[in-house]
């Protein structure tokens, strides 16, 4: 059975759970381990001459898991001959070889790169008419029941808690049937049909009933975005309104999870409810603050009786009275607060987050998308500028999907309207014009824009962010483009990061040799480009870490526009008077092609400034409600120690 290096729970740990749940430091090592499971059935049913049927899933969870059984066929002699296999749903309709179709998805990461027999895979058909998918769907069941049914099916999981496209309100006898999806699993998936209008509303699933039968379940989950679904799903009662609650009735059910997914499980966010824990000064931290948050009491108000009947009486042993730690955990979040992101000049720093010297720090603030840095860290951006700190802002990526097609040609049309207005005749820019015209005319949805197009929607972007950091006071010399090779596909689904992007990195840091630089750590992020220009950083930084400049180098980690660090997280948090947080709206607007129509809008309906605004206004509310200062708006941040 499937056994991590990190989780060490045993029975009683785990009494919250009511389904078996393994937790691995990442994805990676997590795909891995699934990935022997699947090969050790598959060989025993090799040994046995019996065929191995799989119930195999599509979405980012799998992907790495079909990578390692990719390498386990090339390189380890892994085969698949006695492999038939079934997948989980479709979209409806859905032509087979559309890039969203998930025919094609099985066949460029599994099916063409191991010897599974061609007719043994199965994946349902986007092309029937209405009147046929009765009938099919019956005969998909009756093909996997002819065969014993499935030995080992895996999950993925989403948001609302479907599995497959089984959503909130299907039956546990529910069987493979052509489905309406839900609004937020149309809107998960609109990043990969460039919006929400072009995203199918109905796909054809295997039914609850199916999934319940198969012989062995593995629901795989990954990130915080998915953190509190798993925990309504594992400690929760069984409710179709969670379809993956279900599992908590199947015999051999496990999910397996990484860091992110499972924290907000018991055990993982509040271990002093069911062990005995060593309370150091992280986790007392967290489970004051925790207690106050819960109880709607300042942190100075709790009381030794709030401690004992919230599960807290050891840690009122060991340090108590509860006068003393709150004094305690009240002095260290009040410590967090600086007006002062770059230290402040000629005072004691010892209870500050960041140093008093050099006064004037070389500042370099990474932003993934072209907007990140406005929305993600605004106020504070504003605030280092102003207070005489060498600001450099670093664009990682040229954003130019995020662009819509309307917006492309409307910057197109004003070059040839200029030119002929100036008298300037270019036949070339005529030539890109009619070319890229020609080509959004007709473009099919989900198509990859044409070179011409890219440039064009990475031109406006480029244009906004350099408006913004001139808005902020920036001179041109202090911004820098990096447009890393690794998000240039012209497609949602990205390289993955390569010795190109990470020495682009290096290399800017050598130049500038910054006292403080700043990386979105918001792995949250619906397209996941976060977290590979974080992992570049991180790369870059383990490179030059034997640097002396390294030496005096801090690293400071803001959150986007989806999430916020945990009130127990932050080290860092620059308040915002009401004048800042207008600053900051205006330094947003100046991204004029992320407003009003935005292409990856997430499940927030709010535009990028009011989702930042709203966040901001939420730390600092969350520090008044714990009893200190209040202020207009928060913006938080983490130090990474490398």
């Amino acid at each position: 059975m499937l056994k991590s290096k990190i989780d060490k729970a045993t029975g009683f740990e785990k009494r919250f759970e009511n389904i078996n749940t393994v937790v691995f430091e990442n994805s990676g090592e997590a795909s891995k381990a699934v990935a022997q499971e699947i090969a050790a059935l598959i060989q025993s049913k090799q040994k046995n001459n019996q065929p191995c049927i799989l119930g195999l899933a599509t979405g980012s969870s799998p992907k790495g898991l079909y990578a390692e059984l990719v390498r386990l066929h090339k390189e380890e002699g892994l085969s698949f001959k006695n492999v038939i296999s079934f997948n989980l749903d479709e979209y409806y309709p859905m032509e087979p070889n559309s890039i969203n179709s998930y025919v094609r998805f099985m066949k460029e990461l599994l099916f063409d790169h191991v010897d599974i027999l061609p007719e043994n895979a199965h994946v349902p058909d986007g092309l029937l008419t209405k009147e046929q998918i009765a009938d099919y769907c019956a005969d998909y069941e009756a093909k996997i029941e002819s065969l014993g049914g499935i030995d080992l099916q895996i999950l993925g999981i989403g948001g609302n808690g479907h599995i497959g496209f089984n959503e909130s309100g299907s039956l546990q006898n529910s069987k493979t049937r052509l489905v309406a999806l839900d609004h937020i699993t149309r809107v998960a998936a609109s990043k990969d049909f460039s919006g929400l209008s072009n995203t199918p509303r109905t796909a054809i699933t295997l039914g609850v009933k199916k999934i319940m039968e198969a012989k062995q379940v593995i629901l795989m989950a990954w990130g915080e975005g998915k953190s509190n679904v798993i925990k309504k799903s594992v400690e929760d009662e069984v409710t179709n309104q969670i379809p993956a609650s279900f599992l908590q009735e199947h015999d051999n059910a496990v999910f397996v999870l990484d860091k992110e997914a499972s924290s907000k499980l018991t055990r993982i966010n509040s271990p002093w409810l069911v062990e005995k824990v060593v309370w150091t000064d992280k986790l007392t931290r967290k489970a004051v603050l925790g207690l106050a948050l819960k109880l709607k009491k300042a942190i100075l108000m709790l009381t030794d009786a709030d401690y004992i009947e919230n599960g807290m009486s050891d840690l009122l042993a060991d340090s108590g009275p509860a006068y003393d730690i709150n004094i305690k955990i009240f002095n260290k979040l009040q410590n967090t607060i600086t007006g002062w992101p770059g230290g402040k000049p000629n005072a004691d720093d010892s209870n500050r987050p960041e140093r008093a010297e050099p006064v004037r720090k070389r500042v370099l603030i990474f932003s993934p998308h072209p907007d990140d840095d406005i929305i993600s860290m605004g106020g504070t951006f504003m605030r280092l500028q102003e207070q005489g700190h060498e600001v450099h802002v670093a664009y990682q990526t040229s954003g130019n999907i995020a662009v819509a097609d309307d917006e492309a040609l409307r910057f197109a049309s004003f070059v040839i309207d200029y030119n002929e207005k100036f008298g300037i005749k270019s036949p070339e820019a005529d030539a890109i014009y009619e070319k890229a015209v020609d080509f959004l005319k007709n473009k099919k949805n989900s198509e990859i824009d044409i070179p011409e197009v890219r440039y064009i929607k990475g031109l406006i972007r480029k244009g906004e962010a350099r408006a913004t950091s001139h808005f902020v006071g920036l001179s041109d010399d202090q911004i820098h483009f990096m447009e890393l090779p690794f998000y240039e596909t012209g497609t949602i689904e990205k390289k993955p990061i390569g010795p190109e992007d990470i020495q682009l990195t290096v290399d800017l840091i050598e130049k500038i040799k910054p006292h403080q630089i700043y990386a979105a750590g918001d792995l949250a992020d619906p397209h996941g480009t976060h977290k590979v220009c974080l992992d570049a950083i991180f790369e870059a930084v383990k490179i030059l870490k034997p640097k002396s400049f390294m030496d005096d180098c801090w690293l400071w980690l803001y959150r986007g526009a989806w999430q916020e660090w945990g009130i127990d997280e932050v080290e860092m948090a620059v308040p915002m008077s009401p004048d800042q947080v207008l600053a900051k709206r205006h330094g947003i607007f100046k991204h004029q092609s992320q407003k009003d129509g935005v292409v990856f809008q997430g499940t927030d309906a709010r535009e990028f400034w009011q989702r930042a605004e709203d966040r901001n206004h939420e730390t600092a509310a969350l520090y008044q409600q714990l009893g200190l200062a209040t202020y207009a708006a928060m913006e938080a941040f983490v130090r990474w120690h490398y």
